[in-house]
């Protein structure tokens, strides 16, 4: 099967978490036979043109733009006149792939032109996002993600919650929707013994301190002010002997007033981004890693967690409680409470051989759920079924 695939963000261009999901994916799907075209953004002095894991990644250029709306339409230009190259050129293709609104417009039109099934995958939704639609971008945006639902042939979501929101928010027909998880690649699983632990520990923590830590972006969604709140409480039970490491870049001014203000400054360590290559070292001498987000799909970052073997709590929210199992692979507390989070943690970290439980628990499901080998193949099956019906009718 022949695959053209757009996504806004790819490796090194990484913004959230399309970018893993479209790097880790795709390679296994090349493995089943398929042959991959991936359409997505220059960036810095990544080739325009290159082979990766087997996926044939295409990079076009945007050209100046006034603003992020105005950047998406030109950059969906790009799509559209590179992506309508391809299949004329290289085809004949059998899907087109989008991933999330920003890409839309192009797929659109490019499904339409050449008369190629639209398989969109929706990563979350604007509703989402802000717990509702209140003024014109929610809802412009909102028109987009259901402008791409409508034109999709089917639709992938990642868990069961966004199946149930994308129904809602965007007024899709559940049985037009397939859950694929998110997945992890087998070799994050591999604890990393060539460096010196100690050493490299005492750069975030002093010995006596216990590592918490959030990774991500620092936005609103991300809840990571209900873990702030949650420290002086934490600090009281624990004598102090806790170190709160908040990893990811983005405005964390407010955060840092926050910390400032709850007299817990001196406690509290901003890393601003951190390479992939310190955060796989990192992530083994932290002792609990925390994701208090207010919204999220699925959390690709608990399951980077459970591959580094540390004891993850998050809050209820979306698909949290699908990915990680209460007092089973995890522990999940109530969305936006202080006093819940910080219980959660304290469960871990005054507790070690529950702790090794969740975490050995935690790895075991890796491979059960969360491998990539496994989604691939009922990505497979959608683009299969897919295919079959497109065989049935006259476009």
């Amino acid at each position: 099967m022949k695959i053209l695939v757009l996504a806004w963000e790819f490796p090194p261009r990484i913004v959230g978490g399309i970018a893993r999901h479209v790097a880790e994916l795709y390679p296994e799907l090349v493995k089943l036979g398929h042959e991959i075209h991936l359409v997505t953004v220059e960036f810095g002095q990544a080739p325009h043109y290159e082979i990766v894991d087997g996926v044939k990644v295409h990079r076009v250029g945007i050209g100046a733009s006034r603003d992020f709306f105005h950047w998406i339409a030109n950059m969906n230009e790009s799509m559209g006149r590179h992506g309508g190259k391809l299949l004329q050129e290289d085809g004949p293709f059998d899907i087109i792939h989008a991933h999330d609104w920003l890409v839309g417009d192009a797929a659109i039109a490019l499904k339409h032109l050449f008369k190629i099934p639209l398989v969109a995958t929706i990563h979350a939704t604007e509703y989402g996002r802000h717990n509702g639609l209140y003024h014109d971008t929610h809802f412009y945006i909102n028109g987009k993600e259901k402008d791409l639902a409508f034109n999709a042939w089917r639709i992938i979501v990642c868990t069961n919650y966004m199946r149930l929101e994308v129904e809602r928010a965007l007024t899709a027909p559940w049985n037009k929707i397939d859950v694929v998880y998110n997945g992890i690649r087998p070799e994050k699983k591999r604890i990393l013994a060539d460096f010196d632990h100690w050493h490299f520990r005492r750069r975030f923590a002093e010995d006596g301190e216990k590592i918490v830590y959030y990774v991500g972006r620092m936005t609103h969604e991300k809840g990571v002010t209900v873990l702030l709140s949650a420290a002086p409480k934490i600090l009281q039970e624990l004598d102090d002997r806790v170190k709160f490491v908040l990893i990811g870049g983005g405005n964390s001014n407010h955060l840092k007033h926050q910390a400032w203000d709850l007299g817990i400054w001196h406690k509290c360590y901003f890393t601003g981004f951190m390479s992939d290559a310190d955060l796989d070292k990192f992530q083994t001498v932290a002792d609990c890693a925390v994701f208090p987000s207010l919204y999220e799909p699925f959390g690709i970052v608990a399951l980077e967690s459970f591959a580094a073997r540390v004891p993850v709590v998050v809050s209820d929210t979306g698909g949290f409680p699908e990915v990680v199992r209460h007092s089973k692979t995890g522990i999940v507390t109530w969305t936006n409470s202080a006093d819940s989070l910080a219980w959660g943690i304290l469960e871990v970290l005054k507790n070690p051989d529950y702790a090794q439980w969740l975490v050995d628990n935690a790895y075991a499901d890796l491979d059960k759920r969360f491998d990539w080998v496994k989604l691939a193949q009922q990505t497979d099956a959608v683009y299969g079924r897919v295919l079959h019906e497109r065989a049935e009718v006259d476009w």
